[in-house]
């Protein structure tokens, strides 16, 4: 297992770990099921995708997310002209 596989495993382990006691709300498979994303209670959002790298093998992409808890209006700045 060279560094890369390594570090990959690494980051798969993380984000996984802190899903730990969450509870799923809702499943979503695209179509060409190369994406899973599964949104649970908490807001977390975990995304698994088969990709593939330079050379053309396959290996799988997990990321973890945290959906946004406040509407985008409120993260716009107003200006006033007085």
């Amino acid at each position: 297992m060279n560094n890369v596989d390594l570090q990959g495993l690494r980051r798969i382990v993380g984000a996984v770990a802190r899903l730990r006691s969450e509870t799923v709300r809702e499943v979503t498979v695209r179509s060409d099921l190369r994406q899973l994303k599964a949104e649970l209670e908490s807001g977390l959002i975990l995304v698994v995708s088969a990709e593939r790298d330079e050379q053309g093998r396959p290996y799988l992409a997990v990321d973890v997310v945290e959906a946004a808890r406040e509407p985008a209006v409120k993260q716009q700045i107003e200006v006033r002209f007085d």
